[in-house]
């Protein structure tokens, strides 16, 4: 079992809960779009499968495993985004793994962006979230995490469909030479989005 999965398991303990094997497969396929060459995964699977929540503990062990990691969320709307940053903090505050990873000056653990402990020298959070529109000029990201970026509300015309893709491919110039991107979402139309990341 790869330490991503223990880190799944761990964490139910600490909820009194068993992990679905569909969790481990979903935290199986993580792992490799991490560590494959193309760096790239969209995640679907049947709604309330716990897709969202598998992804924030996933990232929440990425930090713990490579603590330099910078992390941007982007979701349809910012209020969205934050609930992932929101879910990442309280693992960080309640997983037993992660004790050392809190920094006793908490200047940035906030409901949009988290730091925590790390080597010096990085400008930006160790978490951040955005809207899909949201200004994300000059970030730099080695995992960017794509939750439910299509919306109705963001694809419900061609007009905004195209919008998205552009906004899309802007964030190969967020993302490090050797970051990793990663879709969860739900198909809202028949030329979605999710046919081409």
């Amino acid at each position: 079992m790869s330490e991503y999965n223990q880190f799944l398991d761990s964490w139910n303990s600490v909820l009194g809960l068993n992990t679905p094997s569909h969790h481990h497969r979903m935290t199986d396929f993580l792992t490799d779009v991490l560590n494959n060459e193309n760096h790239r995964g969209l995640l679907m699977a049947f709604r309330h499968s716990g897709k969202s929540t598998i992804v924030g503990i996933f990232a929440t062990c990425v930090l713990f495993m490579r603590p330099q990691t910078r992390i941007l969320i982007l979701s349809a709307q910012t209020h969205q985004a934050a609930r992932m940053v929101m879910h990442i903090r309280n693992i960080l505050e309640n997983h037993p793994w992660c004790q050392d990873m809190i920094p006793k000056n908490r200047r940035e653990w906030a409901e949009n962006k988290i730091t925590i402990n790390r080597p010096i020298g990085i400008r930006e959070p160790s978490v951040i979230c955005q809207g899909i529109y949201g200004n994300i000029t000059g970030m730099r990201a080695d995992l960017i995490i794509c939750d439910d970026v299509e919306v109705p509300n963001t694809c419900n015309t061609a007009r905004k469909r195209a919008a998205l893709r552009e906004r899309l491919r802007e964030l190969d110039f967020v993302l490090s030479p050797n970051g990793a991107m990663i879709y969860i979402g739900t198909p809202h139309t028949l030329d979605t989005i999710y046919r081409t990341v």
